[in-house]
């Protein structure tokens, strides 16, 4: 008898150990023993409903009990269900037919396989269990910072472990691009996205997402944490710059100032965790043109048109502010439009001068390349002028062209011209998108992404 219950006692503690090491209460534990119970029971008897399942977590053992009626020796139809009357007196001579009889059955009698059937069942609802509750305890956290452990990094993405030791992904793509882990690393991110694919949850982090510098700056800035400064708009290009804007409810508080502190000292930690992400930071306003113009900062700029339906904007500057504007490969145009959701195409301003003739670029094909001037076509510069309009790095970066190939293009289309004494035009668009054909003042010099 003591053989025949160690099989199920020993059930009984592999679960109590997944119980203690999982945390999963005590009815929870229960219920799932006796569903794996009756899940086998029913496999061999075709039926489990006259079955009785006690399960003592306390003592460490499972009891089974199974409920047949007495019928005469000749009558019994269902084994499972029915006992002959000749049996049940052999187990208390005063039964008789009718009469309920409950005896108790050992597991171990069924044989090996049915243990091994019970084990394998009790597993998988275990798995489940688990499933379900790391699912249950992330599918709310979305957008929530977390520091897990670095376990393994592969190349496509990085397995860290929380607390408990569920298992966190950091894909490479939700990386700063200067991030390098070690095994062993504390690593913070924001909680991505929590996949539930057939039962199977994975949690997703990123330290590359907006919600990543918002959670960040809320930690860094009590104003922003209880509400009294408003996290407006962030725009990143993750490890290189971000843009925010913010906004007070409080006349008395300066948002910008409050943000970045004395001598940056409320910002840097942010910038440090962002490996010297550098963050600028500005006064939201509703005011569409001014949100452009401080959107544009370190450049100075002279005057903006709106085409509000379109969501462009037309912005004016003097030279020396254009490449300010546009910043590095194109960087702070990119951040500003990014942050006010505005198309924003930039135009030299230039008094005292004359149009004079352009000319297409197809009309080079002699001296220069086709593939190259379709490169240059297809960013939107169609013309010599346009091209010579052009910031020089613009043309190399976006399309995609060597610098001594730019400079041959450059050399040949100035040829052109310098005998022609060339008057640039009261406007020249320098960035974003070529302008109107059908406006005489502005001629364009190509797109910046």
């Amino acid at each position: 008898m003591a053989k025949k219950k160690q099989e199920t006692a020993s059930l009984i503690e592999t679960f109590a150990e997944f119980k203690q090491n999982k945390n999963i209460d005590l009815t929870t534990m229960v219920g799932v023993l006796e569903e794996s119970f009756r899940s086998v029971i029913a496999k061999i008897f075709g039926s489990d409903e006259n079955f009785d399942v006690i399960v003592n977590p306390d003592k460490g053992d499972c009891e089974i009990y199974r409920n047949r009626v007495v019928v005469n020796d000749d009558e019994v139809e269902d084994p499972n269900k029915q006992i002959s009357l000749s049996e049940a007196q052999k187990i208390d001579a005063t039964y008789e037919v009718g009469e309920d009889v409950s005896e108790e059955i050992h597991f171990a009698d069924f044989g090996r396989r049915a243990i091994l059937t019970l084990r394998q069942t009790l597993a998988s609802k275990i798995l489940e269990l688990e499933h379900d509750a790391l699912y249950n305890k992330y599918k709310d956290r979305v957008g929530e910072l977390i520091t897990a452990e670095v376990y393994q990094t592969w190349k496509s993405e990085t397995l860290l472990m929380d607390e408990e030791k569920n298992e966190l992904y950091l894909p490479k793509s939700q990386q700063i691009p200067r991030d390098f882990f070690h095994k062993g690393d504390a690593v913070t991110a924001v909680i991505d996205r929590v996949d539930n694919t057939n039962g199977n949850p994975k949690i997703y982090l990123s330290r590359t997402s907006n919600d990543f510098l918002r959670r960040l700056l809320e930690n860094e800035i009590p104003e922003i944490a209880d509400g009294a400064i408003r996290l407006c708009r962030i725009a990143r290009i993750p490890g290189e710059r971000a843009k925010i804007a913010v906004e007070s409810y409080d006349d008395r508080i300066d948002p910008v100032g409050a943000c970045v502190g004395v001598r940056g000292s409320r910002i840097h930690g942010v910038v440090r965790e962002l490996h010297n992400e550098n963050i600028d930071v500005i006064n939201f306003t509703n005011n569409t043109a001014l949100f452009i113009q401080r959107a544009l900062n370190p450049a100075q700029v002279s005057n903006v048109v709106l085409h509000e339906e379109e969501r462009k904007a037309e912005v004016y500057l003097r030279p020396a502010e254009v490449s300010l504007a546009i910043g590095k490969g194109g960087m702070n145009i990119k951040l500003a439009s990014m942050l006010t959701e505005y198309t924003i195409d930039v135009f030299r301003e230039v008094e005292g001068e004359e149009m004079t003739e352009d000319i297409y670029l197809d009309e080079f094909a002699d001296e220069i390349d086709q593939w190259v001037i379709d490169a240059i076509k297809g960013i939107g510069l169609e013309t010599a002028k346009d091209v010579l309009n052009a910031p020089r790095e613009m043309l190399i970066e976006k399309a995609d062209l060597e610098e001594s190939t730019v400079d041959e293009v450059l050399r040949v289309l100035r040829a052109e011209f310098e005998n022609d004494a060339p008057q640039a035009p009261a406007a020249q668009p320098t960035a974003e998108a070529p302008a109107d054909a059908n406006e005489p003042a502005a001629e364009p010099a190509g797109e910046e992404s």
